[in-house]
């Protein structure tokens, strides 16, 4: 373990913590490491991994991460691949066959890659040794980012006999922490925290009234002349606006956001690691996966999402260990802004109902077959609430998830057919027969028939993919699979599908107001007396850090009083015709039913939902109108006025 360290990655020593976490995994345990941002979380897989026997499989959720992690392992001269949405099919291919021939030692995916059906079909046939899971509180629904699809990595590691996780998080309060330990039974003695308490970052919180905020940030920025820095902000438009107000009062700066093109955002990330960037103003879009050990500033120009999202996005300053300063510019202004964004993730009641009535419709064939896009449209839920919505009904022992497939497969021949049937002989020469018989071939594609494979040949789906696999690694045709089918086994539909949507609809709004409670226990962080140190690892259970560190706003006697927001105008004095006349007609016209005060709320509010895209919502006159008031007086204000 120690060679290892010392002659591969050229460590002289452990970080703290890294020891133990390294120990448990090559004692054949599974393992829970929560360190802070930038401390090595990632070698404590990527040790482990040399010395483990078979593949190390790890699930990350943010594509950055994984370029990031890659780039590492290969200047380390590590065998270490990924499979992700921005490759083409060779380059996947060739990622596959590396694993299966052994030669791999990492591969790292994101947990969407788990539901497709062709992948699954391989990991069945790769030995494997660890279940890396990449920012694991996501797994909890306690946790501030809960994907719905890291519920079923337990499950995954069980079906693919993988004998050990290792959980890695720098955001888990005690309750995520005992959630992700009882999800993959981690003794609790394989918890490793390390604290949450960094000494050499200055927290400092300083109220700022809304229209100050710009002055203060030239102010502050221009005493750190060419340091390494990065502004957050809320909305993609007040990253490209501050960016802007920057670079005319001489600072340089430009704006990162997930609105930008790929590439774009790649060549700011590169000059910014680079160097050649010295200012970065960005949504939380930027910064996973940003391993730059000297970042000396991190301002927060809005509020973050919750105090994890504050801790995570300052932990990307001072990795050197060097001083840094870590500014909030505090005030309540874009606290609608924030809560509003919540809102637009609970699904209206209507929208539950109609997924339930899917469902009892499928009764009849035993199972339920759907696309998830069409789903999200028909029953107006976005596609993260859709998920969560299909992963409570799992837990409620409704629907068991079997597999997602590729609804349509089609081929294109490199290879003509009678030469590619000349590479068979008997029996698996007439199941390639079948298989070139049963596609229909356009002028340049064939698609395939597995319909008719099945009433000819008896031929189940999965060996008809796994044929077209295996003709695509030998270079005899070109492979293209599109249309995600996610299918589910149906365990009960004799309910109520009145009774339950309230049901679930309640779950959704209890989950709404933890997430409004997670703003409001920040700006009560933010406002408090203690020092700020002690108080942010308190949050995350770390009962060691000193009562005063010293060196936070607190500690240097500025305690913060945040401002009011501005007063707003009453919306009684507002005009609600003018406001969502022309948005009610266009709902009207194309629903055939006016719109609930739920869907106008979400409406004047700014928040999309699917049935918002196919109205072009944001091109109607009083979108986001009143986004900067209280979700539910707006609510209140439209259900008096329909």
């Amino acid at each position: 373990m120690h060679n290892t360290l010392e002659q591969v990655f050229g460590y002289p020593r452990f970080r703290p913590g890294q020891e133990a976490a390294v120990s448990a995994v090559l004692a054949g345990c599974s393992a829970a490491a929560i360190f802070p941002t930038g401390s090595g979380k990632s070698l404590c897989y990527q040790l482990p991994a040399l010395l483990l026997p078979h593949l190390t499989l790890v699930v990350s959720p943010l594509l950055a991460l994984m370029q990031d992690q890659l780039a590492f392992l290969q200047r380390h001269g590590i065998s270490a691949g990924s499979i992700d949405s921005a490759q083409g099919r060779d380059e996947a291919n060739d990622v596959m066959a590396r694993a299966r021939s052994g030669e791999l030692k990492i591969l790292m995916i994101s947990v969407e890659r788990l539901k497709n059906e062709r992948f699954r079909n391989f990991l069945q046939q790769v030995p494997i040794s660890l279940l890396v899971v990449d920012e694991a509180h996501c797994i909890s629904e306690w946790g501030h980012n809960f994907r719905p699809d890291y519920l079923k990595l337990p499950d995954y590691q069980r079906q693919f006999n993988i004998p050990q996780a290792l959980l890695l998080t720098a955001t888990a309060t005690p309750k995520v922490i005992a959630d992700m330990q009882a999800k993959f039974a981690i003794a609790a003695t394989d918890v490793i925290t390390t604290g949450f308490y960094r000494s050499n970052l200055n927290l400092l919180v300083e109220p700022v009234r809304g229209q100050d905020k710009r002055q203060r940030l030239v102010a502050w920025m221009s005493e750190r002349r060419g340091q390494s820095s990065i502004v957050y902000v809320t909305l993609q438009k007040t990253a490209e606006y501050i960016a802007e107000h920057l670079q005319r009062n001489g600072i340089p700066a430009e704006a990162y956001h997930a609105g930008l093109p790929h590439e774009q955002r790649e060549a700011i990330q590169q000059r910014f690691m680079a160097g050649q960037a010295g200012c970065i103003v960005a949504t939380i879009a930027f910064g996973m996966g940003i391993d730059k050990s000297d970042i000396r500033n991190v301002v927060h120009f809005d509020l973050p999402k919750s105090i994890e999202n504050y801790s995570q996005e300052i932990g990307r300053a001072g990795r050197d260990g060097q001083p840094s300063d870590c500014l909030v510019l505090a005030n309540r202004d874009s606290l609608n802004v924030l809560e509003n964004f919540v809102y637009g993730d609970t699904p209206e009641r209507d929208g539950i109902r109609y997924v339930l009535d899917e469902l009892q419709a499928a009764a009849p064939e035993g199972q339920w077959e759907f696309l998830l896009g069409p789903l999200a449209d028909h029953s107006n839920i976005r596609a993260l609430p859709l998920k969560t919505l299909l992963v409570q009904l799992e837990l409620r022992g409704l629907i068991a998830p079997r597999y997602a497939y590729y609804a349509e497969y089609r081929f294109k021949y490199l290879l003509e057919p009678e030469a590619l049937l000349g590479q068979f002989a008997g029996e698996r020469k007439d199941f390639v027969a079948a298989i070139i018989q049963t596609s229909s071939r356009a002028r340049t594609w064939a698609t395939v028939n597995f319909e008719a494979m099945y009433q000819q040949y008896s031929a189940e789906r999965n060996r008809v993919v796994k044929a077209l696999d295996y003709f695509q690694e030998k270079g005899w045709v070109e492979l293209e699979s599109k249309q995600m089918t996610e299918v589910y086994s149906l365990l009960q539909s004799d309910f109520d599908s009145q009774a339950l949507s309230a049901e679930l609809h309640d779950y959704f709004t209890r989950h709404e107001q933890t997430e409004v409670a997670r703003i409001h226990a920040m700006l009560e962080l933010f406002a408090t007396e203690r020092c700020l140190g002690f108080r942010l690892a308190e949050y995350f259970g770390d009962h060691n850090a000193p009562e005063r560190c010293g060196h936070c706003s607190v500690c240097h006697g500025q305690v913060a009083r945040l401002p009011a927001p501005p007063q707003l105008p009453a919306l009684v004095d507002k005009n609600f015709a003018s406001l969502c006349g022309e948005f009610i007609h266009r709902h009207q016209q194309h629903t055939g039913d006016a719109p609930s005060a739920e869907r106008v709320t979400r409406f004047l509010c700014g928040i999309s939902v699917p049935l918002f895209t196919k109205l072009k919502a944001r091109a109607i006159a009083g979108f986001a109108a009143l986004e900067e008031y209280p979700y539910a007086q707006v609510r209140s204000w439209a259900q008096a006025n329909l």
